[in-house]
């Protein structure tokens, strides 16, 4: 039997991030370094993801950065292509990259949610269509889909493609996890709060009173973090999680355990 380091050790693996040049997805291929594995670097700029590719090969790890728009798939089909030629293997696909473009529903273009659907529901599928036939194949492997926690509750705030979006990553999720899982691949989702990021850095520096309605919304009384997600893409990507499969969770702070209106004790 495996003991508890044997079973969180990601040596000899190989690792897909997109997003990798910031946020949740540097963090993400950074812990799995750390942890053992390879990573291939996906981003938009290729010069962001060599700057993670740097500063992981410090760690003594091989680190691949290769530009990506997640939202065409025929780029994405040429990513896979390249890892085939630099790994010849995929252990575990982490699925980050992807924006969304805001609207009040009553006023956003069709272009606006067809965007937006492209970068975050067409991409990720695209992306784990291509390593579920290599993991199949292998079989075994283990993919993770960054969600949101607007994937189980409304956010308003001109949200509507966003929200959308992530809804059909959850069924996305589910749904694969129910076809593959039993033929060695594992899905699952972690459901972020608002992690602080350029984009919610800017909204609230705009808008402070923004960043205390947030701040109302989590027991945990501070906004996420990148590293916060570094524990769980370990746990995900290795076999300590061999049971953990179609698994929607939450990574926010306690928001969605909290009801509406309920308020918050503070130290």
């Amino acid at each position: 039997m495996a003991t508890t380091s044997q079973l969180f050790d990601l040596s000899g693996r190989v690792a897909l991030v997109s997003g990798a040049a910031s946020g949740m997805g540097r963090a993400m291929a950074t812990a799995l370094a750390e942890a053992g594995a390879d990573v291939m670097l996906v981003g938009r700029k290729l010069a962001r993801v060599e700057k993670t590719a740097g500063e992981i090969a410090k760690l003594g790890r091989r680190a691949v950065p290769v530009e990506c728009d997640v939202s065409q798939p025929d780029q994405i089909r040429r990513l896979f292509a390249q890892l085939d030629r630099e790994f010849g293997r995929i252990d575990f696909l982490g699925n980050v990259a992807g924006e969304a473009v805001l609207g009040k529903p009553e006023e956003i273009p069709l272009e606006a949610i067809e965007q937006t659907w492209r970068n975050i529901v067409f991409g990720r599928f695209c992306a784990c269509q291509e390593a579920g036939k290599r993991m199949l194949a292998a079989g075994r492997g283990s993919i993770v889909n960054i969600g949101s926690i607007a994937s189980m509750t409304a956010m308003g705030r001109g949200h509507i493609a966003y929200v959308m979006a992530m809804g059909a990553v959850v069924q996305m999720t589910r749904e694969l996890s129910t076809e593959w899982s039993g033929r060695g691949v594992r899905v699952n989702a972690i459901l972020p709060a608002q992690v602080i990021n350029d984009s919610i850095t800017k909204r609230i520096t705009d808008d402070p009173q923004l960043g205390e309605r947030f701040l109302s919304g989590i027991p945990r009384g501070r906004l996420g973090e990148p590293d916060d997600i570094k524990g769980l893409a370990v746990l995900l990507a290795s076999d300590a999680s061999s049971w953990i499969t179609g698994a929607l969770i939450p990574m926010d702070g306690g928001n969605l355990a909290m009801n509406p209106g309920a308020s918050i004790p503070r130290l």
